[in-house]
């Protein structure tokens, strides 16, 4: 049973770095300070789409890992 959690863990931790690494980033560094920040339709229509879904999975996927991780240690406190 531990090994299994263990498994799931690893799992959930790899996608956890995954779908980070795919958001992107909220600030639009210097340039956008000095040349001001034209939004279109476009880009607020993507940014609600894509970028939502993936902040939404990433509070799933880090609730998971969580309760994954208290598990596990319950699981090795209890000498399972």
């Amino acid at each position: 049973m531990v090994i299994l959690v263990t498994i799931l863990q690893l799992i959930c931790a790899l996608l956890l770095v995954a779908v980070v690494l795919f958001q992107s980033g909220k600030s639009k560094g210097l340039s956008g300070t000095i040349g001001g920040i034209a939004d279109s339709y476009m880009a607020k229509s993507k940014a609600r789409s894509v970028d939502a879904k993936l902040a939404k999975s990433t509070k799933w996927i880090g609730a998971v890992f969580v309760v994954l991780t208290l598990a596990l240690n319950c699981m090795l406190a209890a000498g399972l």
